[in-house]
């Protein structure tokens, strides 16, 4: 993906750039509990402000229900609340007035930029309103304003083109750093561009990274590729694990998606999770591994428990059992030592692996073995081998465990990273400059 970067840029001093952020970053009553993405984004903006560019950044943070408009659609649970009678909308609305721009205001991620950068960064208090233009008109070379939360405005989401204009006011640069949401099609992630409103349009050093490691090993691995696919469902991962079969040497499978696939196989698979709709679905993937000439690796043992932990890591007695003999009363929750032996081996034989979704309960210290291991043996193949992982849990996992610096590539969006595995164009890059 030859895709136009802030290094591409010519002449920043004095421009006025807008840089989509994923600054969607965990609180716990208005602090900051993991900053790992605002550090990821450091890079492009102090290149841009020691280029003495004028930069407004903006996000989004969590799920708002878009109070400030008209058009409110309420979140799964408390449309459930509505429908029981225990509530009602407006009732709903009222209280997220009060409580939402508290809970998911951006001016916590201004406070701890301004102490990293310095000063140089102010906060606006709403988004394409007279604070957020006053602010932004006056900045002066080598400052920059974070506006407000983007989903304080139902237009976000909508692709509304009148906010599209709103938004990039006087913005002579679109920069994209947001891998996390390069998946969704936004107003700040595509439209701004796909409308264009602003033509100059480039990733920043984020993104780049992204492209450079992920699309480039996608689309050029070196062999043996090894895929591994883990976590809960099938139906997630449907069009990931029939592209990457096309692209990999190996496929490995583990996690609450392999009992799917063991049950396509013909195999008892006890209380285990299960995509009844999807068995067929397993049995075409097999079948195309077989005839393509692809190894695809089923747990060949599984660690049972009599029932899901509740809390999740609570202790809980387990036993290992074939795969291939679960007992009818018994629910796989991770793979076994065989297993993890065979899928370690597998690993060590490799000259690039994507990994996306554990093997087990991680959450449970006695069911996370097998993701453990995983990690582990990407970790034994540090400098031998290309190693990228995928987001989501398997990014937790490695950063967890001690492992990130042992990793050739750790991707900061799971969703995004499984459509870029998809082989999907995701549309906040696709609306970027190409390189001339």
């Amino acid at each position: 993906m030859n895709k136009m970067s802030v290094k591409d840029l010519k002449d920043l001093k004095g421009k006025n750039v807008l840089v989509r952020c994923d600054f969607n970053v965990p609180m716990k009553d208005g602090v900051i509990t993991d900053e790992n993405r605002i550090q990821g984004a450091l890079p492009t903006i102090k290149y841009l402000l020691d280029a003495g560019a004028r930069v407004t950044l903006c996000s989004h943070m969590g799920k708002p229900h878009s109070v400030f408009s008209a058009e409110v659609k309420l979140n799964k649970k408390d449309q459930k609340k509505v429908d029981a009678g225990e509530t009602t909308k407006e009732a709903i609305i009222e209280k997220a007035k009060k409580e939402e721009p508290k809970k998911l205001t951006l001016a916590p991620v201004a406070k701890r930029l301004n102490e990293l950068l310095n000063g140089k960064v102010v906060f606006a208090n709403d988004v394409i309103g007279a604070d957020a233009n006053k602010k932004r008109d006056n900045l002066k070379d080598g400052e920059a304003v974070l506006i407000e939360n983007l989903r304080f405005h139902w237009e976000e989401e909508k692709k509304d083109e009148a906010f599209c204009k709103a938004l990039a006011y006087n913005a002579e640069i679109y920069v994209n750093d947001a891998f996390g949401t390069a998946h969704r099609s936004h107003a700040s992630t595509a439209a701004i561009v796909e409308y264009g409103i602003i033509k100059t349009a480039v990733c920043g050093f984020l993104i780049e990274k992204e492209l450079e490691v992920m699309a480039d090993t996608l689309e050029n691995p070196k062999h043996p590729f090894v895929a591994i696919l883990g976590g809960a469902k099938v139906a997630d991962k449907l069009n990931v694990i029939s592209n990457l079969l096309e692209k990999c040497d190996t496929l490995i499978i583990g996690g609450g998606m392999a009992y799917t696939f063991l049950k396509a196989k013909g195999y008892e698979v006890g209380t285990s999770l299960l995509d009844e709709e999807k068995i067929d679905y397993c049995k075409q993937m097999i079948e195309k591994a077989a005839k393509s000439g692809k190894e695809l690796l089923l747990p060949v043992d599984t660690v049972v428990t009599d029932r899901f932990p509740e809390p999740i890591d609570e202790k809980i007695q387990v036993e290992t059992v074939p795969s291939n003999a679960i007992p009818a009363n018994k629910m796989g929750m991770d793979i076994g030592e065989k297993t993890r032996k065979l899928y370690a081996d597998k690993v060590a034989s490799a000259k690039a692996v994507i990994w996306n979704g554990p093997m087990g309960v991680f959450e449970n210290p006695t069911l996370a073995k097998g993701t453990i291991a995983v990690a582990q043996a990407l970790a034994d193949v540090y400098g031998k081998c290309t190693t990228i992982i995928g987001g989501g849990d398997s990014a937790a996992a490695v950063q967890q465990l001690g492992y990130a610096d042992k990793m050739t590539h750790i991707s900061t969006g799971g969703g995004a990273s499984l459509e870029l595995f998809e082989g999907k164009v995701l549309p906040g890059i696709a609306c970027l400059n190409e390189k001339k």
